[in-house]
């Protein structure tokens, strides 16, 4: 794992699409069935959009019927933190990238085996990286 990356507000905006900063930075949703990954069926790995960190593995994604790519384990438990989201009247825990901060979704207690977690991931904040 890498060190920690801080940018200014300026230098988000510059690096990512408006979409991308939306979701990323200011802890934006897309909407269901919208994202370039939702249903992407392809081996690889997902990467932090904002600063190419490894989040969630191919083989940990599967279909929850909720129109966002969802994963029952991140790729490596220290890529990702969690905190509590209190916004919109809900008590939820968020996900998001520990290298760059980047909002990427939340996680549910709802998922499959073997972990019973489904990390509810928006496409806007992932980059796939397909296996060769």
């Amino acid at each position: 794992m890498s060190d920690k990356i801080t940018k200014t507000k300026a230098e988000w905006q510059a690096q990512l699409s408006p979409e991308q900063y939306r979701v990323c930075r200011e802890h934006g949703t897309e909407p269901a069935f919208s994202g370039e990954y939702w249903d992407n069926k392809n081996s690889g790995m997902y990467h932090c959009v904002a600063c190419g960190e490894p989040l969630f593995e191919s083989g940990t994604k599967f279909d929850s019927g909720t129109g966002w790519p969802s994963f029952y384990q991140p790729a490596n438990e220290q890529s990702v933190e969690t905190q509590e989201d209190r916004s919109f009247f809900m008590r939820r825990i968020e996900v998001h990238c520990r290298r760059c901060d980047s909002h990427l979704g939340h996680v549910f207690p709802d998922g499959p085996k073997p972990t019973g977690m489904r990390y509810c991931i928006n496409s806007a904040s992932l980059q796939f990286e397909a296996k060769e």
